[in-house]
């Protein structure tokens, strides 16, 4: 890995990277970033499980790979099983004088596909269970590795392979899953969203989530400029976008204590969110209020929550 540190203002970034170039994501791909980011905050000594997704194509096509830490592949359904393993194997070894008592982080990266579809049963288990891990949800709202079909998190309105907008539908009829109030409703000791458009809020909750015993779980907001058929220079603006409306708002729960983390002065109108995606381009005035009128509910939750701690 590549030595040395970066200073932006107070804060010092590592130049390590755990991602070596020639991968193949997209242009403007937000995984790739919250990737490099991931891997500045936890340094070296980690080992990664990934289920199948972009991320898995993207690094390791046959017979090579971009990864420079232990990384396993495993199929969409058991990425938090298969780290829950890891896991387990290290304490048994370090218990037997096999390995030494060395600090090291055991994560686990999944899609919204993996996550809060396939692999929401192993996630549930390996919360139940108490293992110690870091897993991390790059939620980019669809299964944008086998064509844009819509997944649980798909949010609702928008228009994907499987669920066109045409005469006879506005696209996606559900609202999307709230994945990280399945994750509170575990008691597990941390809980966060995060979002590479705002990197040290990621980095920071990153390293908090690997320095806390138990299971931890971070859901990230992951822009698509494929499946959200915007420019791939919007990236980093969408995510701003998502956080200033409220679509996506940034806040950690660490020991049932929530804390918002970005609270903008002013929330901006939904609309400025959705006009830019293609996607959402089929919206009605009358659906981009539906959105915006629940946008406002759930926001009033997670601010009454704040305000009780």
């Amino acid at each position: 890995m590549e030595q040395g540190v970066i200073k932006f203002g107070k804060n010092l970034v590592s130049t390590k990277e755990c991602l070596a170039p020639g991968h193949s994501f997209c242009p403007g791909c937000a995984e790739a970033l919250t990737i490099r980011l991931v891997g500045k905050a936890l340094g070296e000594n980690f080992i990664m499980a990934m289920a199948t997704g972009c991320d898995e194509v993207c690094t390791t096509p046959l017979p090579y790979t971009s990864w420079r830490i232990p990384w396993l592949h495993t199929i969409f359904e058991n990425a938090a099983a298969e780290i829950s393993g890891v896991e387990a194997g290290l304490k048994i070894m370090i218990k037997k004088g096999k390995m030494p008592d060395k600090k090291i982080k055991c994560v686990a990266m999944g899609g919204d596909g993996a996550t809060s579809d396939i692999g929401l049963q192993a996630l549930s288990g390996a919360f139940e269970r108490g293992h110690e891990f870091l897993y991390i949800c790059l939620d980019n709202e669809a299964y944008m590795n086998t064509g844009i079909q819509r997944s649980s998190a798909t949010p609702f309105g928008a228009s994907t392979t499987t669920q066109p907008a045409g005469k006879v539908s506005s696209g996606q009829p559900t609202w999307k899953k709230n994945v990280p109030a399945i994750a509170i409703a575990h008691d597990i000791p941390y809980v966060a969203t995060a979002c590479p458009s705002y990197p040290f809020d990621l980095m920071n909750k990153v390293k908090k989530a690997a320095s806390i015993e138990g299971p931890s779980y971070i859901h990230v907001l992951s822009v698509c400029p494929t499946g959200w058929r915007i420019p791939s220079n919007m990236t980093i603006t969408l995510g701003k976008l998502a956080v200033e409306t409220a679509v996506f708002p940034l806040y950690e729960v660490e020991s049932e204590k929530y804390t918002l983390n970005v609270k903008p002065q002013k929330l901006r109108p939904v609309e400025e969110y959705l006009k830019p995606q293609g996607r959402f381009r089929h919206l009605t005035p009358e659906l981009i209020e539906k959105i915006q009128h629940r946008v406002n509910v759930e926001y009033g939750r997670l601010l009454a929550k704040v305000s009780t701690e």
